[in-house]
């Protein structure tokens, strides 16, 4: 027996150096995705998509057709204002509700049928009539991500006081001197003719989470099979006797069962499978049934969820086994670190910087996201995000299978076993 105190490990510097450097870029990796990816939205917000809607039927005016909302609709998108901020999208009303029902549309600015009707009104108002103001719509859509509905209703709301103010100037603008006629009231509403309200483009059920559901149900879909690939790994190579259990102040240890590293692996994905059966419904049963989310295409739901939390967990498995120990670092980082910042949930990846936008296009949980959405916000329209995320669920998966099984292949035939293959002694020839 050693007479060494195991104490005295904490004197040896690699143990530091080591344990150091790891937790230490962890650490500042996950400061970078997170509070980096989220710091500034406003500033690095580019091209958001908003619709812009003119369904203002005109009115004739002095024997001429006048119509104030498409002068509206076109000072709007012409206007330098915002920039390349948001991307302003003319569409007419069936257009602009459809896109809002599949998440396209993060918010809308309508001008109802009757805007320059009602504008034109308040020049010629009766001194014993009360002005009716006319209206500017601002649609939001809190089912496409709460800040990023918010930061389209702040535009839209900016754009229609700003195209308020141009009509006051413009409806003056007509009737000259005549102003000092009208009553007083019309006269302050020359000024700033239009009312601004805000209507809910595409309301949610109640228990929707304020459009945070989906994305809550797809992290945890990602967390799961994540952690369950590291408890399968672990159990696995306790069932072949590569590593022991300990159960408490228990140790337990199987007889040693050779298997090449591609078994291993096909072992381990072969359970994940399996249990993304029992795991899928667990995870839909404790969301719906339990504490209610609101949820439609339960059938569709539960296979969805499956097959998120196998792909999730077969490609952890895929990195355990390729990298071993670094591997749990690596699934943290791809699962969760890059993951959560990018999902287009909390920060809509129109707000993002660049670095951020690039990792969105393939990071797991935004595809998974974006699926569930569909499913539980948008009728479950493939187009809203379900094709996408059964497509990229599809290429992650194939890609896990070609890396993980193409490497420890390799592994195989160079002879990087995990425990050596033990050799006969060579016969010697002993001489009579």
């Amino acid at each position: 027996m050693s007479g060494i105190h195991p104490i005295r490990v904490l004197h040896a510097k690699p143990l530091w150096i080591a344990n150091g450097v790891i937790t230490g870029v962890l650490a500042l990796l996950f400061a970078l995705f997170y509070v980096g990816a989220n710091i500034a939205p406003a500033d690095h917000l580019t091209k958001l998509p908003v619709g812009l809607v003119n369904a203002d039927k005109g009115a004739a005016v002095g024997g001429k057709q006048v119509n104030l909302g498409a002068g509206i609709t076109e000072s709007i998108k012409k206007s330098t204002a915002d920039g390349d901020k948001i991307d302003w999208k003319v569409l007419d009303e069936k257009e602009m509700k459809e896109e809002l029902g599949k998440g396209r549309l993060y918010g809308a600015l309508v001008v109802p049928a009757d805007f320059t009707s009602s504008a034109t009104a308040l020049t010629g108002t009766a001194a014993t009539a009360t002005p009716a103001r006319p209206t500017l719509t601002v649609l939001t859509n809190q089912s496409a991500g709460s800040l990023g509905s918010g930061l389209a209703r702040t535009a839209t709301t900016q754009a229609a006081e700003n195209a308020s103010l141009q009509v006051g100037k413009e409806l003056t603008a007509q009737i000259g001197t005549a102003k000092a006629k009208l009553p007083t009231a019309a006269r302050v509403l020359l000024t700033d003719p239009a009312a601004v309200t805000v209507q809910d483009g595409h309301p949610l059920d109640p228990h929707s989470g304020l459009g945070l559901t989906a994305f809550y149900y797809a992290l945890t879909l990602v967390v799961v099979g994540m952690l369950s690939a590291n408890v399968i790994s672990g159990q696995v190579d306790h069932a072949l006797g590569y590593t022991h259990n300990d159960m408490g102040p228990l140790r337990l240890h199987r007889p040693l069962i050779r298997a090449t590293r591609i078994q291993t692996l096909a072992i381990s994905c072969t359970l994940m499978t399996g249990l993304s059966l029992l795991m899928g419904t667990l995870v839909m049963a404790g969301a719906v049934g339990i504490m209610g989310m609101d949820a439609a295409h339960l059938p569709l739901l539960w296979l969805y969820s499956v097959c998120a939390i196998a792909v999730t967990g077969i490609g952890a498995l895929t990195l355990l086994a390729v990298f071993g120990t670094p591997g749990m670092l690596m699934v943290t980082l791809v699962f969760i670190g890059m993951a959560v910042p990018t999902a287009g949930a909390t920060t809509p990846i129109e707000a993002l910087p660049g670095f951020y936008r690039f990792l969105a296009e393939f990071e797991p949980l935004r595809q998974i996201t974006g699926g569930i959405r569909s499913i539980l916000y948008y009728d479950a329209q493939g187009d809203a995000g379900l094709t996408r995320g059964w497509v990229m669920m599809a290429a992650g998966l194939v890609a896990a299978a070609l890396f993980g099984f193409g490497v420890l292949g390799w592994y195989d035939r160079k002879g990087l076993h995990r425990i050596p293959v033990e050799t006969t002694p060579e016969k010697t020839a002993v001489p009579a």
